[in-house]
């Protein structure tokens, strides 16, 4: 086996030994070209052409060295569900070569060779590409708004055929602040710094890894005029924040269209002025406004991936009963058979040979199975005002090698002609196959297409309309990788694969109100547009302080980019259960953000337990004080709830972040970029989480304004920094004082 993929994978932050690196070379420098080979390859060569647009046509033989064999970055066993890829790793290497200097104005050709041991030679196709340059243009970005580009910034990356990025800059003035970009981990303010757009399924320690499930090619800039811009591309766009000269911020973004050298307009920028709302409001209008949900979707969310069974199910909604705990939301990740998706573990079916979907009645659910009648568990937890959301998953899964209903489902796609494709080696369009680490190989539906999303959601309707269920947790929404993919529309991977997280929750969210329900979607994954289709968390992290602090950032990132409905795994979901400080610390603040829930990774049920229920933490801490502390908390937020809804309704129609940064209420003051992470719940509540291990007090940021400390009723008046004592059952909120009055009895 020989093979060379020229874009790789389509893993954005690795590059593949496989591949041609870069993709789109440039003229005046050279290129890696690259193969994975079986065991029995003992030499490769490359048949390297030149072919100007004129003149003789050049022709070298380039021998490939062995190197080290790469692909898909970094795997790590992902825990619940996922499966490292070097699991499937064949007796495969690596050869690679450089190319010569590479000039502007033909084409290049090349092919591959491999001699084995056995004395047969193989040989790949044919693959072209054409050398690019930097060309200054007089247009090339068309702006709306008060353009701000800088004259004379603006060039394009071409081959003298197609134009493949363009770049230009805008000026940042002294003190300016540059946030916003979707739900970033690291830090509010960027300036300085250097990131991108691209939708990636990072796997914990999203703060340190600088990557995001949900990028926005969108931005405040804070602290000056006040103004704002949106890159109108779903393709990756990369910023330079002030990092390579401090006085501009430049923006690179991929293009693909015919390159006109009279400089036709390749990219839109939109460009607004005003206050963060006013920016924020602009960009909703071109994104997509947020969906107002009910009520209930802000009190508290419970799941743990071992609650695999309805015993179990019962058994913990009865504790939190027992201990006066209020829930409103149970999510039951580990509920299917693992392969469809769509049945219980351990229901049985005849198999539909024609994929149809079945009906409640097709289901026989054994009374000793994990799941004996998942219609009485359902009204028994609707009997308890609970709802009840279930997960899934894009993708069929294909290995093991599918069987049954997964057979038929698989064969069905195919021939309804409703998946995403991808180029063969040979260069004809195959299905896609999953490259991620989750769910290897898998097939995976174009839900950007709305008669594919209706072939896939179908097959779920009888879990809305039967079953009942409340919700879903459209999970893994990262999985298309590369721009060689093909979507029904025929647009390619580069320009869809960053709105297949967006069309997954909207696909869902139609399936719910198709049955007359709220669109309730519970997603990690999103894009622009993503504003308008349920609620967020903040994905995959560990129990650590660090990431409690990562995923503050995160939520005030996403509202600051038009997510209303956010949270996140309280204290973590993965690794050890938390310290009964950093637990209870953490519940505290969720107890302030749109969506308060807790998650705990799939353990394999080895003991001890690493739910993260409180009366497991209080049990494995011997900390007796967890439980207590959590109940008042959540009977709190079950308190909060009118005021979240009224709250959120607000920002429905104003486009003022439900969990707001303080700078957009105070975007002159110097002193909200150099607080700990606090923030605005609402119009009336100011939050400022305990971060750090061990205090005992905490400074808080009062802005201007008059204010009256929630717990105490000591009064203060705004502009200045107050330390307060933060027992450890006490996070620090303020209320503002006009509101003092309807808001103190709360609590």
């Amino acid at each position: 086996m020989i093979r060379h993929r020229p874009s790789g994978s389509g893993h954005p932050y690795s590059v593949d030994t496989e591949q041609r690196s870069p993709v789109v070379p440039e003229a005046g420098a050279t290129a890696v070209l690259g193969v994975r080979a079986s065991g029995t390859v003992e030499t490769v060569t490359a048949e390297f052409e030149w072919r100007p647009e004129a003149g003789t046509i050049e022709t070298q033989s380039l021998p490939l060295a062995r190197v080290a064999s790469s692909s898909r970055g970094r795997t790590e066993d992902g825990g619940h569900l996922a499966s490292a890829q070097a699991r499937l790793a064949r007796a495969v290497g690596g050869w690679q070569v450089e190319t010569p200097e590479l000039r502007f104005g033909g084409t290049y050709r090349y092919r591959f060779t491999a001699g084995h041991t056995d004395g047969r030679t193989e040989r790949t196709r044919w693959f072209t590409f054409r050398a690019a340059r930097w060309q200054p243009v007089e247009a090339g970005v068309a702006a709306t708004g008060a353009s701000r580009i800088v004259p004379g910034s603006v060039s394009v990356l071409h081959d003298g055929e197609r134009a493949r990025r363009i770049r230009f800059a805008v000026p940042l003035a002294d003190g300016e602040h540059v946030t916003g970009f979707g739900e970033r981990y690291d830090a509010l303010d960027h300036r300085g710094a250097q990131l991108d757009s691209v939708v990636f399924e990072q796997y914990k320690n999203q703060g340190a890894e600088r990557k995001t499930y949900l990028p926005m090619p969108f931005a405040h800039v804070v602290g000056g005029d006040g103004w704002g811009f949106h890159v109108r591309t779903s393709r990756r766009v990369w910023f330079d924040i002030g990092a390579s000269t401090p006085s501009e911020l430049q923006v690179e973004a991929e293009v693909d269209a015919p390159y006109d050298a009279a400089g036709a307009d390749l990219l839109t920028v939109a460009f607004f002025d005003g206050s963060p709302t006013d920016v924020l409001r602009g960009f909703l209008a071109q994104a997509s406004s947020p969906t107002e949900l009910p009520d209930w979707v802000f009190r508290l969310w419970a799941s743990g991936n071992e609650w695999n069974t309805q015993a179990e199910v019962i058994r913990q909604v009865d504790l939190h009963r027992e201990h006066d705990i209020p829930v409103g939301s149970v999510v039951i990740e580990a509920w299917s058979d693992e392969s469809t998706f769509t049945a219980f573990r351990d229901a049985r079916a005849a198999v539909t040979e024609d994929g149809a979907p079945h009906r409640l009645a097709d289901f026989e659910f054994p009374a000793d199975g994990a799941w004996p009648d998942p219609k009485a568990m359902t009204d028994e937890l609707h009997a308890r005002d609970i709802r009840l959301h279930l997960w899934q998953i894009p993708l069929i899964k294909m290995r093991p090698h599918p069987r049954d209903q997964v057979a038929a489902d698989a064969a069905a796609a195919i021939r309804e002609n409703v998946l995403i494709l991808e180029e063969a080696p040979d260069g004809s369009l195959r299905p896609y196959r999953n490259r991620g680490w989750w769910f290897p190989l898998g097939l995976m539906p174009d839900l950007t297409d709305e008669r594919a999303a209706h072939w896939w959601t179908e097959k779920r309707r009888y879990l809305v309309e039967e079953i009942d269920v409340d919700g879903f947790k459209t999970d893994g929404g990262e999985h298309a990788w590369g721009s060689d993919l093909v979507y029904l529309d025929c647009r390619r991977g580069d320009e869809k694969n960053n709105t297949f997280p967006v069309a997954y929750a909207a696909a869902y969210g139609d399936l719910l109100r198709s049955a007359g329900k709220a669109p309730v979607t519970f997603s990690r994954a999103g894009f622009t547009g993503s504003q308008a289709h349920g609620a967020f968390w903040a994905g995959d992290e560990n129990s650590t302080w660090e990431a409690f602090r990562w995923s503050m950032v995160a939520g005030l990132s996403a509202a600051a980019s038009g997510i209303v409905y956010w949270g996140w795994d309280l204290a973590g979901f993965s690794g050890d259960v938390p310290s009964a400080e950093l637990f209870l610390r953490s519940s505290a603040a969720a107890t302030f953000v749109p969506i308060m829930q807790y998650h705990s990774e799939f353990n394999h049920h080895r003991t001890p337990s690493r739910d993260r229920t409180p009366w497991n933490i209080q049990e494995r801490s011997g900390d007796d004080r967890v439980i207590p502390i959590f109940r008042r908390y959540a009977q709190l937020r079950e308190r909060l709830v009118p005021y979240l809804a009224e709250q959120a309704a607000i920002t429905i129609a104003t486009a003022r972040p439900l969990m707001r940064p303080l700078y957009f209420d105070h975007p002159a003051d110097p002193a909200v970029w150099s607080t700990e992470p606090q923030w605005m719940l609402g119009d009336d509540l100011l939050i400022a989480p305990v971060l750090s291990e061990g205090a005992t007090t905490w400074p808080v940021y009062l802005p201007a304004g008059a204010w009256v400390d929630a717990w105490t009723g000591e009064q203060f008046d705004g502009g200045t920094t107050v330390t307060v004592d933060v027992p450890l059952d006490t996070i620090p909120v303020f209320v503002r004082r006009s509101a003092a009055e309807r808001m103190l009895p709360l609590f």
